[in-house]
């Protein structure tokens, strides 16, 4: 029986070795190389000797130098659109203009740094003349084309999100996610905005789905934004995502302004009571019991939601911190600076210099605006009815800028009144409206389906 087996394996060894080498022939059949005799006359024949200042002025032609200098009437990009001769030549000197300064604010400032910065370098290397970095199958169209045209590296990042968040302030106070809902009136309140802008004026001129896409700034939720725009108007991708980012950053200068106007000192005083203790079993079933809410009420959301819902089960069960633990660094680090160069891709002249562009930096500065607002106006309104004090600050940590919008409430709450501390109440409303933005994004994709 054991020679029986051996001789089988020697013969399923040579046949297998005999279609090997015939495939290997039938290959170098396939593929006639050129003998040495062959390459020198070929090369002759296309070859034209120069001097030493016409090989400088060839080497010159084959500048990015060059390109910018003397643009071509026609040019087409990538994707077969024509592309301008200003966009070629000063759109990009405004690009470069631009990209230096997103370094600076992400580097001088501060300004979210961990994908503004990959961002700007990625606009940076999209912008190269000649190099062509952004077409299909070169380094950032590959990039593009494996996580963003397919929403992909923003599920990884939800996913990161969730295995870092703490769901205990909000199941301590649950009326709190009240006002992460209020503050999602930014997103709904600047699409009917957009739309009218488009339909009633010339300033603009959106569609439907632009509109969608750029009313989710309101949420200050850039992966949410990526998603959205990726799916509804990648052509805008670039500014809206710049335009995210940036008002995140800018959170601690455009909310306090606004918080201070619509409550008076005697409110920004207000101490909120202790919350009670979350136990385990409670932060574990929670992430399950929004899943099979999203499953039975807006299935449009479930790829947002069950990323965020996956991440915070696996770090409260307790049972694969391994996994947890590479979600919240490794993971999302190393998808944080693919989605930076992919983004950064579409900051190309011919794409970011637009009319449109400005049109969306102040939609969405009116739109997280907005949301700012509604989440403190409807903190004052609970206020009024509640038995328990709620400080109104709170409710412009509605918005999902987890959790700087938190800590702002916070630090303006202790300017107010040294020694209240906030954080953990505004954390209910911040984590409540990471999933408030989410659920607007499948209210979103809903209408076009």
């Amino acid at each position: 029986m054991k020679i029986k087996h051996l001789l089988l394996s020697i013969l399923f060894t040579f046949s297998f070795l005999t279609n090997v080498a015939t495939a290997n022939e039938h290959e170098a059949d396939a593929k006639h190389f050129l003998t040495q005799e062959e390459l020198i006359a070929q090369e002759k024949a296309t070859y034209q000797p120069k001097s030493v200042t016409g090989l400088i002025a060839s080497f010159f032609h084959t500048t990015g130098l060059d390109a910018m200098i003397n643009p071509i009437e026609g040019l087409k990009n990538a994707q077969g659109k024509e592309v301008s001769t200003f966009a070629q030549s000063w759109g990009r000197a405004i690009m470069f203009l631009i990209i230096f300064i997103l370094f600076y604010l992400a580097i001088g400032k501060g300004f979210e740094p961990l994908l503004l910065l990959p961002i700007a370098f990625g606009g940076l290397l999209a912008n190269i003349p000649i190099a062509d970095m952004a077409a299909p199958g070169h380094m950032l169209g590959i990039i593009y084309d494996m996580g963003i045209a397919n929403e992909f590296f923003p599920l990884l990042i939800f996913m990161g999100v969730g295995a870092m968040t703490d769901f205990g302030p909000l199941l301590s106070n649950p009326k709190t996610a009240l006002l992460g809902g209020a503050a999602q009136f930014g997103i709904f309140g600047s699409l009917v905005g957009a739309a009218m802008l488009s339909q009633y004026t010339d300033m603009v001129d959106f569609t439907l789905r632009q509109c969608s896409a750029i009313s989710i700034i309101g949420g200050a939720d850039g992966p949410t934004s990526i998603f959205i725009a990726s799916a509804l108007a990648p052509e805008m991708l670039g500014a809206i995502a710049v335009a995210a980012y940036s008002y995140m950053a800018l959170v601690p200068v455009i909310q306090p302004p606004i918080m201070k106007a619509l409550t008076s000192k005697e409110e920004r005083q207000i101490v909120m009571k202790t919350s009670r203790k979350v136990n385990r079993l409670e932060k574990l079933v929670f992430p399950v019991v929004v899943i099979m809410m999203i499953a039975l009420i807006l299935p449009d959301a479930a790829p947002l939601m069950g990323s965020f819902a996956f991440g915070n089960f696996a770090k409260e069960s307790g049972v694969v911190d391994r996994l947890s633990n590479e979600m919240q660094n490794s993971l999302i680090n190393v998808v944080t600076i693919f989605l930076g160069f992919g983004v950064g891709m579409t900051l190309q002249a011919d794409k970011f210099l637009v009319a449109e562009t400005m049109g969306i930096m102040v939609i969405g500065l009116l739109a997280f605006s907005a949301g700012t607002a509604a989440g403190v106006l409807m903190a004052k309104v609970m206020n009024k009815f509640s038995k328990e004090p709620i400080n109104p600050l709170i409710g412009a940590a509605g918005v999902s800028a987890v959790p700087m919008a938190a800590r702002v409430a916070s630090k303006v709450g202790s300017d107010e009144k040294p020694g209240n501390i906030l954080l953990m109440h505004a954390m209910g409303p911040n984590v409540a409206g990471v999933i408030g933005s989410a659920v607007a994004a499948g209210v979103l994709l809903s209408i076009f389906k």
